[in-house]
């Protein structure tokens, strides 16, 4: 049986010495990350994770400590001594040293280190009070129509006789668009444009580089100051309305502002941070969830006879395939205080990378871990992180996935890889997703719009009140 203890870390003594180190590269005899890895990481993983509990790697942000077992992992999330405040390093310290201190960033740094999952309590405790009010089971389930239709009519759009980009027919903008809907984005011209998604991906570049180098924390920059105007824009006519007497509206943009007004939100830059981030963070890990998940399910022929024959199995299906390929792989700590870890003594400021695509195949909490195994007994995967800064939005993408995958089982049984495409995978080590995923489905199999889903009717329009506009 899998062995669920917990790990634990213990006071280091003054002065204790810091004992011999063991190098990820020596391990491996290779880097860490290499075109290998980014196709497939976890035979590294598993050779990591076999080595040592701690394994020092120079690959990330100038150098840190690997921590690639779950219960390791699931240590490293939950307790205080471990901060998730890590961005001065990440955003002011280039990976090339010709660009030393990175003049020119502290527009991105003031806004980043803002953003809720960068922050440590009481601050953060006083930010996600006010964000987990717009992810309600209620308000959530009052969005599941709108995504069902929506997926139908993007599925609806596909020529069923020709082989299709997944990715690029729903798995890229539907994420996006339900975002915008939380947000309380207006349809006809705050819906998430081609812009913002194509600023949102610069930022990922940067966020899912090992050791970013100047040029990618520019471009990020400019990403997320044009982000910033975008909101800074829409919170200035909300703004507005409000002062005539406007109705506030009940979307996140709206109570983010009535935190503001109540000082929950302290100030114009620590509001705009969390918009700016959470349309980020909203649709990047779902996109990736939906295409990788679809790919490993479509892999596994006999798993996804299966849910043909039980669509009882999709809630735990979709956690199933969140644990074998995680859209998240690894998250980052800072030490707070010198401790001491497997008998390896941690210095304050030192950084622990938690790899959460490794712990989610540790043997040591999965039986057979690198088997996809839709009916295992549910053990909630790391993929949405534990502790204080689990993910915010975890039930929207569950959500999401149960109603994407519903509806291709029910539209197209066959539905299949296209034989000989080549897998294009996006090449960030943080983010594992795909570009592209080609599929092709019966065109005598395929339902016609009659045949598809039926749905309920679409909810009652929204006012044209200008305070509910951006």
């Amino acid at each position: 049986m899998p062995d669920r203890r917990r790990a634990s870390a213990f006071p280091a003594p003054p002065g204790a010495p810091i004992p011999g180190r063991l190098d990820a590269r020596a391990v491996l005899g290779r880097a860490v990350i290499d075109a290998e890895f980014l196709r497939d990481p976890y035979p590294t993983y598993r050779v990591l994770r076999e080595a040592a509990p701690l394994v020092w790697s120079d690959e990330f942000f100038g150098g840190a400590w690997l921590v690639t077992r779950h219960a390791d992992v699931e240590l490293v999330l939950r307790d205080a001594r471990f901060s998730a405040q890590r961005t001065g390093g990440w955003v002011m310290q280039p990976a090339d040293a010709a660009h030393a201190g990175r003049s020119g960033l502290q527009g991105f740094q003031r806004l980043f280190a803002r953003a809720m999952i960068f922050l440590d309590a009481p601050d953060h405790t006083r930010v996600r009070q006010v964000m987990s009010a717009a992810f309600r089971p209620a308000d959530l389930q009052r969005l599941v129509p709108r995504i069902e239709r929506a997926v139908a009519e993007r599925l609806s759009a596909v020529d069923a006789g020709a082989p299709f980009d997944f990715v690029g027919v729903l798995a890229r903008p539907l994420p996006a668009q339900v975002i915008a809907w939380l947000m309380g984005l207006d349809d006809a011209e705050g819906a998430v444009s081609a812009d913002v998604v194509a600023w949102s991906d610069e930022l990922a570049h940067f966020v899912g580089a090992p050791a970013p180098n100047h040029a990618q924390a520019l471009s990020a920059q400019t990403a997320l100051l044009a982000m910033a105007r975008y909101f800074d824009g829409l919170l200035a006519r909300r703004r507005a309305a409000l002062t005539r007497g406007a109705e506030p509206c009940d979307d996140l943009i709206g109570r983010l502002l009535q935190a503001e007004r109540d000082g929950q939100i302290r100030g114009s830059a620590e509001l705009l941070a969390q918009c700016v981030m959470l349309l980020f963070a909203g649709h990047e890990t779902t996109r990736h969830l939906l295409a990788n998940g679809l790919r490993t399910l479509l892999s596994h022929p006999e798993q996804w006879r299966q849910l043909q024959r039980d669509r009882a199995l999709l809630p735990g299906a979709v956690r199933e395939l969140l644990r074998f390929d995680s859209p998240v792989q690894y998250t980052g700590r800072r030490v707070t205080t010198d401790l001491v870890l497997h008998g390896q003594a941690l210095r304050r400021g030192d950084l622990l990378v938690a790899l959460i695509g490794a712990a989610n195949r540790d043997p040591a909490r999965h039986e057979r871990p690198n088997e996809l195994d839709i009916t295992r007994r549910p053990a909630p995967p790391l993929a949405f992180g534990q502790g204080p800064h689990v993910c915010i939005g975890a039930a929207l993408t569950l959500m999401e996935a149960q109603a994407v995958f519903a509806q291709l089982l029910e539209r197209w049984p066959d539905l299949a890889l296209t034989p000989g495409a080549p897998t294009h995978w996006t090449g960030n080590a943080l983010y594992r997703g795909l570009n592209e995923l080609s599929l092709q489905c019966s065109a005598l199999m395929a339902a016609t719009p009659a045949e598809a889903p039926t749905l309920p009717p679409s909810p009652t329009a929204r006012s044209s009140e200008p305070a509910c506009k951006p």
